[in-house]
């Protein structure tokens, strides 16, 4: 019995949904919403399955994406994307993880929604613009545009220094051996300057409201020797998993120079539901 498309690309189609949305819990939706379209289907009039599955999970992202503006603007705090567990192995296609990183989604959240579907879909994905044109519904010309725009926009704000999986592995490392003693200049010593705390608790969890900058402050907000932590692979990255006092959060770094200049700090319990399970992620 042959597998049914939609089982066979599930995995490839909540790529799809999370990297638009950034959230786990709403591509799920996503996914269940297009399986039910999926099901009325005739399916001898499908020629390409996968692009065609594609197509609708990004139209009801796309839906999904515009009802959630209003709950996104009364957000309480900073908002960050909801952290995935996944295996070393989504390292390996480096294309793949640095589109799910918690930075790259952080910087795809300042997208709208049908350049972030664009984006995700020509950068990513490599769809042709015609196809991205049918799963937006713009023209062809019009997606051409729009890819232009976004990619411009993301390059100004993502990470300008590229390191080796190496020198991340390396320093993510310093840095959570410096979080197990809670010295103070042992983080200092892991961190630039300049460095950015940014928490999410979502009002649900103790953490800042706005970003932390400086390094003399972050260090001072994190040095508690009062908790557990366990390196992980976070979106395709080692991070790390703290708890405190039975409370769950998980931290990813960003790294330039053999230095953390970024931390996103992950409190929301309700963003905290995947730390389990390695979710299946691919392209």
């Amino acid at each position: 019995m042959t597998e049914d498309p939609f089982v066979a690309h599930r995995s490839l189609l909540f790529t799809v949904a999370y990297e638009m949305l950034g959230s786990a819990v709403d591509a799920e939706d996503v996914l269940q919403e297009s399986w039910l379209r999926w099901a009325d289907v005739d399916r001898s009039q499908v020629r390409d399955p996968r692009a065609y599955l594609v197509r609708t999970v990004t139209r009801q992202t796309l839906n999904r994406l515009r009802t959630m503006s209003r709950s996104r603007e009364e957000y309480v705090g900073e908002w960050l994307p909801e952290p995935l567990l996944t295996s070393p192995d989504v390292a390996e296609d480096v294309e793949l993880a640095e589109s799910v990183s918690i930075a790259m989604l952080t910087v795809l959240e300042t997208l709208g929604p049908t350049e972030r579907a664009v984006f995700v879909l020509r950068e990513v994905f490599e769809m042709p613009y015609g196809e991205i044109a049918e799963a937006v519904g713009k023209s062809a010309t019009a997606v051409r545009q729009i890819a232009r725009r976004a990619r411009e926009h993301v390059a100004a704000r993502r990470p300008r220094v590229q390191v080796s999986r190496s020198e991340q592995r390396a320093v993510v490392q310093r840095f959570l051996a410096a979080l197990r003693t809670g010295q103070l200049q042992e983080l200092l010593d892991v961190m630039a300057p300049d460095v950015v705390l940014i928490a999410d608790g979502g009002g649900l969890a103790a953490a800042a409201p706005a970003p932390i900058h400086g390094a003399e402050l972050v260090a001072k907000m994190l040095a508690r020797p009062d908790r557990v932590v366990s390196a992980v692979w976070l979106n395709g990255a080692p991070a790390g998993r703290i708890e405190i006092d039975g409370r769950l959060a998980a931290i990813s770094l960003v790294v330039e120079n053999g230095k953390v200049t970024r931390i996103h700090a992950m409190a929301n319990p309700r963003k905290l539901t995947r730390l389990d399970e390695p979710a299946e992620l691919s392209r």
